[in-house]
This record gives C-alpha cells, structure tokens and sequence, in this order.
C-alpha cells in the first residue's frame, strides 16, 4: 500500500513537470512569435544597408535572439563599410550566425521555395533575404583570401537545387578556380593540382551552368517571361570572356565581349585589358576611359592599366596626373596600393626618381586588399621590387650622366657600389619569386599577356641580367608561333636586345634595321598596317628600337638613332649611357657668380655642347628678384619640335640646381620651387 502511494506521489510530480514544462514552451513559443512579428514589422522601411541599421540590429537581437534578422542587419551593415581585413572578419562573424539561424528555422521553405508560383511569393522576402545574407558572406570571405569558405557556401546553396540559379554559381565557382589557378589542392583542397587543370574547371562549371539554365529555362520562361534566361547567362559570359583571354582564345574572347556588349553587360575595362593584350592600344584606352561599374572599396582596374598605356606613350605627365586624382579620389581603401604603384611607373618614367621611391615605399606599407579582380597579392609585391630594381638601375645611371667624371668621385663610386648590391639583393629576391610562380612564362616572358601587372620594359629589365642565349632563342620562338602581330614587334625588338647581351651585335643591327623600317612610318617603310607603331602609344618601343640600334651602329648613326629619340621620348635619354650633343644658349645673368656655378655643374654633365644647327636645341635664361632666382627653359628636337616650354624653375639656394637643369632639359618634371 505504501509503495503504491510512493508511485502514485512520484507520478503526480511528473505530471506536473510536464504540465509546468509545456506551458513553459508554449509560453516562450508565443513570447518568440510576438518578438518576431514586432521584429519584422520594425525592419519595414529600414534596409541593412541604412545609417540606422546597427542601432536596430541590437534591438533586434534584444528582442529575439534565436532570430536571424538581427544579425543579418549587423552583418552587412558591417560589411557593406568594410574597406580592411578586421572589417570583413568582424562582418562575418553575425553573417555566418545569421545563416544558421535561418537554415534552422526555414531549411524547408527553401528547400520548396519554387514549388509554386504562388508559394514563392509567399516567400519571397524570405528568399531574398538568404539571397542578401549568402552573397555578403561570400563577399567578404573572397576578400580577405578565405576561398574554402566561399566554395563550401557556394555548394551549400546548390544544395538546394533552385529552380533558378539567382546566386549564379557555377561561374561563381568559375572565379574562384581561375582566381585560384596558381595554387593546388595542397592549399585548397577544392582545387586541382596545375594551372591548367583548374582553368578546365572553371570552364567546365561555366558550361554546367549554362546546361542548368537551358534546362530549366521552359518553366523559368513561365515564371519571369521569355527574357529571363538571357541575364543569366550573360553572368556566364563574362567569365567565359576572361577565361578564354587568360587562355589566349582572342576570338572566342572577342565573341564573348561582344555579346556583353550587346546585351550592355560588358566591364569596358576588362574588354579594355583584352584589347591591351592584344596590342590594340588605341582601342583600349578608349575603353578604360569609359564609365566603368566598381563596387564600393574595390580596385578600378582601369586606373592602374590606363597609366601604363600612358607611359608607352611617353605621357608621363598624364599618367601622374590620372593616378594622383584616383588616390585622392579614393583615399586608403582597397585599390590604394595598386593606384600607388600607377603613380611609382609614371614618376619613374618621367625621371622623377625620388617621387618614384616614395610612392613605391607607399605601396610597399600598404595592406591592400584585392577585392573585385584576379590580381594577387604576390603579383602586386612581384611588380613592386621589380619597378625597384628599374629605380635603382635608374639612380645609378643618373649618378654617370650628371657627371662625366664619376669614377673619380668617391662620393659617385661609393652610391653607385651601394646602389649595385642592392640591386643584386633585390634581383635575388625576384629570381627566387619568379622561380617559385608557376605563371612565370605566362606574366612575364609572354609579353602583354592577361593578368599581368608588369609592362614589356619591366619584363626587360629583369631578363636581361639572366641568360641571354636562352631568353634569345624564346622570343625567336615567340616570333614564330605567337598569334598577336600587333605584338609580334615587341617579340622581335626583345630578341635583337637579347642577342645584344649574348655579344652577337651583327644579329642585333639586322633585327632593329628591319624593324626600323617595317615598323615606323618613314617614306621607306613597307610593312602593313598591323605592324606599324601606334603613333600615339608605341613610343616607348620606339624608344628602345632606336637606343638598340645606337649601341650596335656606327658614330653618326648612332648619333642620328639618338638625336631622334628627342622627339619620341627625351625624358628616358639621360639614363640611355649615351653622352648627348645639345646646342645651348644660356641667357641672362651672365656675371652673376651663382649662375656661373650652375653653369659649370651643367657642363660637368654627359652633355656635349655643341653649335651644330642640326642638334637639338635649348634656351636657358636666368632672372633674379631679391634672393630668388628664376630659370625659364625651353627646348627643341632636331626638326624644331617643341620638347620643353617654358618650364620654370625657382630657387634660393644653388646646391643642386645644376643637376636638375640637366634633367629638366629632357622633359622631367617636378616642383617649380626647389627647397
């Protein structure tokens, strides 16, 4: 009887429990659905991306805290304001807790999200915010270099087998393999283990896609309309238009862009880099100079590469100009350090040395990020020691041209052996990186080809101290089997340099005679219209065409390869070792002794002065106001070209003064005050 009361006390007790239990949960069950009914009426008229969305994210989660929506709101408010690495990582954090939350609550819904029209819409909202909340977490694991992530949230969402592909996965997919090409699955185990194994994947999921989107497009056609189907597949198209450039498909490229174009999909400034590639100069600087679609805190890639075409122009001005306005534009956000290195290469080529090192040094401290291209960080540390080299090989050649005498300065022997070894520890430091990168024929041998941060006189630069006979021998290959004419030049013109360096001077004068006269319009010319220079954008190749053919010809033709180098491009002469013929005036303030002390610092320069009418010509007059002095230069080529107008110089104090008269007279710029 006791043992019967005992049970019947203890069940009693469990009743209750589970009674008390019960109203428990249906209490916090109603508690739950009253938050998130007040929590979706709040968010109404309030978008994650607004001023206000952090402030109510908080309530939010307040209020319910199992509930996705608060931390959707935190997250891409977050990352849409994210311009560093701390920024993305905190974004993800809420965004990955987001998607959680929401996978766990409406798995299901998704999973029948386009079981019908009417259920979709239904939905929709629902649908659109894991749209939201998937394509910020994406965003941010690409950039900060988490591309595991981004493939797993990629499979994830084809998990679900939508109806239609909104989130575009398959050419999603596509970039990561081709941003990735370079790695294996060692690093990434969804990667194959060669570049062009992973290129194979990225067309083969572009291709997936369009199957899947031509599949469904019967049905999708129903829902949306006939049209549907042709944005989503010009996503694809873009991707197929870079792979099959990066591939060297110009044609299949070409297609591709077109159809962009067509369908006003195109990115000019990708279409800009094809025709870049393919030596079509003209046409893609009209094309970076279009209004190009950047995402917020992105690099623009159109204001790194636009600069460079500058530079083959010898419009070195324009390209410092074009790149300083960028920065200023776009502040320390992602993009920074490549528009730096934009402004490195035109100071460096318009032989602002010191201005060069400064903003290489810029680069150089800058954590970039690189969201929304293909470039890579160690493309961007490669182009950066590699423009250092050429500084350096600049500085040293500087030190000679200004003065004549150098090797019995100990001063100028002790900079130049400074200077020599390190060069040698930087050039070890881009051999071992050039080793190492298995795209090494592909950036830098194969000239002007996709994804490269170098231009042809950067790849020069580097191969030229390496071995010769090699290098000469690739580039006759190149001549060969190359399929772009309008690069077909530059092969050649690499092949004369390198027979130069193997001591073959005979090969060398054959190579620059014949692309002398194939090449630049002259009354003798016979080449055909693809082989002739860009008037406007090859001057840097003529430029080395002519100072080739100077070191293999004899005095006077030598002298004539030079003084034409006036009118293509003065502002590399002082660095070419050549000692140059001017015809100089200098007027005004003839017995003042701190001109004449300029004067003497010019004439110790590589500058032969001459009277030969035929010589280039300079007028340099001095004034004086006070203690300031002024200096009005003006220079002419050999056929009366204007080189330098009217460039000013002031000054108080006479050191250095000398030296940079030297490189003004050549087209350098700078500060009119010096300090």
């Amino acid at each position: 009887m006791e043992k019967t009361k005992k049970y019947f006390i203890q069940s009693l007790h469990i009743i209750w429990l589970a009674c008390m239990f019960s109203f428990s949960s249906t209490s916090f069950a109603q508690i739950n659905e009253a938050a998130r009914y007040e929590i979706d009426a709040k968010r109404i008229g309030v978008s994650p991306y607004d001023k206000d969305a952090l402030p109510r994210s908080r309530e939010f989660i307040r209020l319910d805290s199992t509930y996705y929506v608060g931390y959707m709101y935190e997250g891409i408010y977050k990352f849409d304001r994210s311009c560093d690495y701390l920024g993305y990582k905190q974004a993800i954090i809420p965004l990955t807790k987001a998607l959680h939350l929401f996978e766990k609550d409406f798995r299901l819904k998704l999973q029948n999200i386009f079981s019908s029209i009417n259920y979709f819409n239904d939905n929709k909202m629902l649908y659109g915010d894991f749209y939201e909340i998937s394509y910020a977490l994406r965003q941010c694991y690409n950039s900060i270099e988490m591309p595991d992530s981004s493939m797993a949230l990629l499979n994830n969402i084809d998990s679900y087998h939508f109806q239609r592909d909104f989130f575009s996965v398959g050419a999603d997919r596509a970039w990561l393999y081709h941003r990735n090409r370079f790695f294996t699955s060692e690093q990434h185990p969804f990667l194959k283990n060669s570049i062009a194994e992973n290129e194979a994947m990225a067309f083969s999921e572009c291709y997936k896609q369009i199957n899947y989107i031509h599949k469904n497009k019967d049905i999708n056609d129903y829902w949306y309309g006939p049209y549907q189907s042709q944005g989503d597949l010009l996503t694809v198209y873009h991707n197929l238009a870079i792979l099959h450039d990066y591939n060297q498909n110009y044609d299949s490229s070409i297609y591709y862009y077109n159809v962009l174009a067509n369908g006003n999909r195109v990115s000019w400034s990708n279409f800009a880099n094809m025709q870049h590639e393919i030596g079509d100069f003209s046409a893609a600087a009209q094309n970076y100079q279009k209004p190009q679609f950047r995402s917020k805190f992105a690099l623009n890639e159109s204001f790194y590469y636009m600069p460079m075409l500058f530079v083959y122009g010898a419009k070195t001005k324009d390209a410092i100009a074009a790149s300083q306005n960028k920065i200023l534009e776009s502040g320390s956000t992602p993009g920074f350090g490549w528009y730096s290195i934009a402004l490195a290469r035109g100071y460096l080529y318009d032989g602002q040395l010191d201005s060069c090192d400064f903003y290489l040094d810029k680069a150089s401290n800058f954590k970039e990020l690189h969201i929304n291209t293909t470039l890579t960080q160690s493309q961007y540390d490669f182009t950066i020691n590699l423009l250092r080299a050429q500084l350096i090989e600049k500085k040293k050649e500087q030190i000679k041209f200004l003065n004549r005498g150098w090797w019995y300065s100990p001063g100028d022997l002790f900079d130049i052996a400074q200077l020599k070894l390190e060069k040698m520890l930087l050039e070890y430091s881009l051999v071992n990186a050039l080793a190492n990168n298995p795209e090494r024929t592909k950036i830098v041998y194969n000239l002007f080809c996709s994804e490269t941060t170098v231009s042809f006189d950067e790849s020069m630069c580097l191969l030229k101290d390496f071995c010769a006979p090699y290098f000469k021998q690739k580039y006759q290959d190149y001549t060969q089997n190359d399929k772009r004419q309008r690069i077909n030049k530059y092969f050649r013109l690499f092949t004369a340099e390198f027979a130069l360096e193997d001591g073959d001077e005979a090969t060398t004068e054959k190579i620059c005679d014949d692309l002398f006269h194939e090449t630049i319009p002259t009354s003798k010319s016979y080449g055909d219209a693809e082989d002739m220079i860009d008037v406007q954008y090859d001057r840097l190749y003529t430029y080395r065409l002519l100072e080739t053919l100077a070191k293999v010809s004899s005095a006077k033709k030598a002298d004539d390869c030079m003084e034409n180098c006036w009118g293509v491009y003065p502002q590399l002469i002082p660095f070419s070792g050549f000692q140059v013929k001017m015809n100089i005036i200098f007027d005004g303030l003839q017995n003042d002794p701190v001109v004449s002390d300029i004067v003497g610092d010019m004439k110790k320069s590589k500058i032969e002065l001459t009277t030969d009418a035929n010589a280039p010509k300079a007028k340099i007059s001095f004034y004086k106001k006070a203690d300031t002095y002024k200096v009005v230069i003006n220079v002419w080529d050999r056929n009366g070209k204007k080189v330098v107008e009217n460039g000013e110089l002031l000054f108080k104090q006479q050191k250095g003064v000398g030296k940079e008269l030297v490189m003004r007279l050549f087209g350098k710029g700078g500060a009119v005050k010096l300090s």
